[in-house]
């Protein structure tokens, strides 16, 4: 009797053991990580350097308190100086008239060559897409030279602060 519980206590354990074969799974998983790590090679993620508005920061310098600011409001979009906004850009349906901030951020690049950042500033309910069109319309713009149907991408402002619009 002790004889025949110990055989089937052996036969079970063998065939648990060959229902708990892992050497496939294993390699599968094998497979899987060199296939992850060599294809994380040619992907790349581009990161955008951003900082967070100061006040006090050109005040204290000496330099003279002018910011460029971007509003994005569900109405549309406004450029202001820091105190008083200086142009309204309204909606063009329901998309935002991205042309004309160009040609506005093209503007105010030429009148003040050194200046290298600028504020983009959101209401709460706009969508994050809306951001960074913005973005990327104050960060650069592409100007079209006559007699050629490619522009060349000019640089405006690449020092970008966010936050919350007023």
């Amino acid at each position: 009797m002790a004889r025949r519980k110990r055989r089937q206590k052996e036969e079970l354990d063998m065939d648990i053991m060959e229902v708990l074969n892992l050497t496939p799974m294993m390699d599968v998983f094998t497979v899987l990580v060199v296939f992850l790590l060599i294809t994380a090679v040619f992907t790349s993620i581009t990161i955008m350097e951003l900082s967070v508005p100061t006040g006090a920061g050109a005040a204290a310098a000496g330099k003279p308190n002018f910011a460029i600011e971007v509003i994005v409001r569900k109405a549309g979009l406004e450029i202001a100086n820091g105190k008083s906004v200086e142009a309204v850009i309204p909606k063009k349906g329901d998309k935002y008239d991205l042309e004309k901030l160009s040609e506005v951020m093209r503007g105010i690049k030429a009148q003040y060559p050194d200046k290298e950042d600028a504020t983009v500033l959101m209401e709460p309910k706009v969508e994050y897409d809306y951001l960074v069109q913005v973005m990327d319309v104050v960060r650069s713009a592409v100007v079209k030279t006559p007699g050629s149907t490619l522009g060349a991408r000019v640089t405006l402002f690449p020092k970008i602060s966010i936050g919350d619009a007023p």
